[in-house]
């Protein structure tokens, strides 16, 4: 029998504005800025000025656009922090290594999906955005930032309304730490990443309290926290994982590391580490009955109407990432199975192609976007802390309704009073892509699928 079409998650729903407050010690509130995800690629993109989408990368290290009229030069020297920062990270795809700087600073933006590079100058721009006090938003925002002019070339299999990529590594170049720097703002971000409507960035902190239900508290006190790693030679954010769990069941986690990678549209395991978690799941399913043959990437499918249905999806074992200190940061039947059509459902993780079991130059473990779905994750760049939860966990309210509190800035205008709170319109669908990585190190990137649009798993109507 075929599982009733799912109401919208949760984590979309649009009617519930957003209470941010600024830190104490923050003379500027925080910046919110929407999110949409692509159904073409899977690619999530952030409006950072009017008609001007970008990119979302977790792992890049540079904020770079194509180059516009308003672009003024930056005549940095080789021998400036922005210099330093803007070519800490090279791509290993650029090619360009021992190549020295002599006198002007050139960058060197790339694409993270073709791996294409191009030497470029670094300009000086404005990101137009709203601020809020939580209720509304107040006012429109113009925040100075450095980066890097591109050729129109490389933005090749972007999405088409794509002029750049907005870094949120840890790099001095990223969106993060040049919002926190200008507009006086705590270095942290807050990120909901949608499946459908639209999801939200919010830069600066909070606390976070969501209306019209102020008495669920301060949303950011629900988040459990680990800590986050960084190392010398990428910008990837690492967490701490001893195990993956699978019904409870640990699952021995060799080394290599757990990374966030926000361009790939399933997370993505080393082989070592991909056999042991599909078998343990597969062990835990108990459904031999329901399976049907691999579709793509998707090695563990199922007849989708012959499994359980819940209100957080699919009724399958849950996949934990297991944490220093005893936490754990659990994925439901919502964030560990997709439906690739109609009726089937697969298992919602990759193998990592490229690489070698126990390849040491390789993460084990590669957290994509469809994992972090309908997740409030905080990034705090300064205690060096992620805070995670599950946004179904909030009593019938969604993070991303952030979102339906943004008003797009009018380029024109720098500060003024914004708009009233309005309604976004919503956008349907999974991609089904999943590229081929160019990246960096560790990181394996998507590759094609032969799939419809997959949807989440379907949920079961509230009673």
């Amino acid at each position: 029998m075929k599982m009733p079409r799912p109401l919208p998650t949760p984590f979309l729903l649009l009617a519930i504005s957003v209470l941010v407050l600024a830190l104490p010690a923050s003379s500027s509130y925080p910046v919110l800025i929407p999110v949409a995800k692509d159904p073409a690629t899977s690619l999530y993109t952030i409006l950072v000025r009017d008609g001007a989408n970008h990119v979302i990368d977790l792992a890049g290290p540079l904020l770079w656009s194509t180059c516009a009229a308003d672009h003024s030069p930056a005549a940095f020297s080789c021998n400036a922090t922005e210099c330093r920062d803007a070519n800490a990270f090279r791509a290993p795809s650029c090619g360009i290594a021992g190549r020295p700087c002599k006198n002007k600073c050139t960058a060197y933006p790339y694409n993270p999906i073709t791996g294409k590079c191009a030497a470029a100058s670094l300009i000086h721009t404005r990101l137009i955005a709203n601020t809020t006090d939580g209720k509304n938003p107040l006012q429109q925002a113009s925040v100075r930032a450095v980066a890097a002019c591109a050729p129109r070339d490389i933005l090749a299999s972007l999405p088409k309304d794509v002029t750049g990529v907005a870094a949120l590594s840890a790099s001095g170049m990223a969106l993060p730490a040049q919002i926190a720097a200008n507009h006086r703002v705590a270095n942290k971000f807050m990120l909901c990443l949608p499946r459908h409507g639209e999801g939200v960035a919010i830069f600066g902190g909070g606390p976070l309290f969501l209306q019209p239900e102020p008495s669920v508290g301060d949303l950011t006190t629900t988040l459990s926290f680990t800590q986050l790693q960084s190392r010398k030679d990428n910008p990837l954010y690492y967490i701490p994982v001893q195990a993956i769990s699978v019904n409870h069941a640990p699952v021995p986690l060799p080394a290599g590391g757990v990374v966030f990678c926000s361009r790939m549209a399933f997370t993505a395991l080393r082989p070592d580490v991909y056999r042991p978690v599909v078998d343990a799941f597969d062990r835990a399913l108990a459904r031999n009955d329901a399976k049907v043959p691999a579709v793509g990437a998707f090695d563990l499918c199922y007849r989708s109407s012959m499994l359980g249905n819940t209100r957080n999806g699919y009724a399958v074992p849950e996949i934990s990432l297991v944490l220093e200190g005893g936490k754990s940061w659990t994925f439901d039947g919502s964030n560990s199975m997709v439906d690739v059509n109609g009726q089937t459902a697969c298992f919602a993780f990759v193998e990592m192609k490229g690489v070698k079991a126990g390849d040491p130059n390789a993460a084990a473990v590669v957290v994509g976007g469809f994992q972090m779905e309908n997740h409030l994750l905080q990034f705090d760049l300064e205690k060096k802390q992620l805070g995670f939860a599950k946004a179904s966990e909030t009593p019938a309210s969604t993070l991303s309704s952030a979102a339906s509190a943004y008003h797009p800035p009018n380029e024109d205008a720098t500060s003024h009073a914004a708009p009233p709170v309005g309604h976004l319109a919503a956008r349907a669908g999974v991609a089904s892509l999943v590229r081929r990585p160019r990246a960096l190190p560790g990181v394996q990137g998507r590759r094609h699928l032969p799939l419809q649009h997959p949807r989440q798993g379907r949920r079961q109507p509230r009673r």
